[in-house]
């Protein structure tokens, strides 16, 4: 009885996706031989990024293990664990060259040069991304937005095209983009997956609140507001 429950659990799941050919043939798609790194230290990369950023700006060269991880909310040694995925850095005695450090995490992450990105769903949300200018000071630049309305009017004048979604593979395959922001209803959030992935995208930045079926090639973040709230709602209780 458990284990039909759960199949049947799993095809309210799979009845979100596109008719009998959900579960399309994305064999094609390999992962880059990089090596396995975890998505938390992934994570903190971004996080001693940042730490080394506000650093050099205030002129400082060096800075050491228990700085840099006092600034970033980690232990010593869990940033040195951190660096170790990618070589050897630092001076016993001295600490890390600010400068070396950053432009080698800006290496890993791939953020040494502007990373084309484009948003999918030009509603309320996709609108206030498209106009957020942020994006562009950590290296990412939206190029254009697509969405299956793309002449109708918008409350907010943006800078970016808004495309339809039928020009989307030719300017993903042109631009040689492998990122989007996906920002589209729930019930069509599958199905424009599954389009970027054949266009090409290998990382989905998902607002949809659901879960997608991607292949393992495809990195997928989440983020859902609802669920933020409510785990700060869980820590404020009294």
């Amino acid at each position: 009885m458990p284990c039909r429950i759960g199949h049947d659990i799993l095809k309210i799941f799979a009845a979100r996706l596109p008719c009998r050919r959900r579960w399309l043939n994305f064999s094609a798609l390999k992962k880059n031989g990089r090596p396995e790194i975890p998505r938390k230290t992934i994570y903190r990369l971004s996080i001693y990024l940042r730490c080394l950023a506000r650093l050099h700006e205030n002129s400082i060269g060096t800075v050491s293990s228990q700085v840099l991880a006092k600034a970033a909310g980690v232990k010593p040694t869990q940033l040195r664990k951190d660096l170790a995925c990618f070589g050897t850095f630092g001076t016993r005695g001295l600490g890390y060259d600010v400068t070396e450090l950053f432009q080698k995490i800006s290496e890993e992450l791939g953020t040494l040069r502007p990373q084309p990105v484009i948003l999918v769903g030009v509603g309320n949300l996709g609108l206030a991304l498209l106009s957020y200018r942020g994006f562009e000071k950590e290296g990412f630049e939206i190029l254009a937005a697509f969405d299956a309305e793309p002449l109708r009017k918008r409350d907010k004048e943006i800078q970016q095209p808004i495309c339809a979604m039928d020009e989307l593979p030719a300017f993903v395959k042109k631009h040689n983009i492998k990122m989007a922001i996906l920002t589209v209803p729930a019930v069509a959030a599958q199905e424009v997956a599954n389009l970027l992935i054949r266009a090409g995208i290998t990382g989905i930045l998902n607002f949809s609140p659901i879960v997608l079926f991607v292949p393992e090639a495809v990195m997928v973040n989440n983020v859902n507001l609802a669920i933020e709230l409510e785990n700060l709602s869980y820590f404020t209780q009294e």
